[in-house]
């Protein structure tokens, strides 16, 4: 094989690897219905927090909220708030609510705010 057909063969496959990658765990729909207990606390679709410390979910990666809700139930996460709220989570709740903060579009915060208090 020729050096530009091996080019060629990697830039193929790497522009294709996107449309393989595993599909988001999660039914944004359910989560949607399970996050009003949430939206006490990070508003409706995750942007809104009640304190500007508490973090903005919308946007989020789904990998990352699913693990930080798994680690607060767990315990290897602690906070005591959330570890109350994740405690009755089965994995299925998790995936469905990290699923819908992920779709939700992120609204940066300016963190400079928060010693304003």
């Amino acid at each position: 094989m020729t050096n530009v057909r091996r080019i060629a063969l990697v830039s193929l496959l790497a522009l294709a690897a996107p449309a393989f990658a595993a599909a988001p765990k999660g039914n944004v729909a359910a989560g949607q219905e399970k996050s009003k207990s949430c939206a006490a606390c990070h508003g409706p679709t995750g942007n809104e927090s009640l304190d500007p410390s508490y973090p903005k979910l919308a946007g989020q990666y789904p990998e990352y909220l699913a693990k930080s809700l798994r680690d607060y139930r767990s315990g290897d996460r602690q906070n005591a708030i959330m570890a109350g709220m994740a405690a009755p989570l089965s994995d299925a709740d998790i995936d469905d609510l990290s699923a819908f903060y992920a779709a939700q579009k992120g609204d940066l915060r300016d963190l400079s705010k928060i010693d304003e208090r």
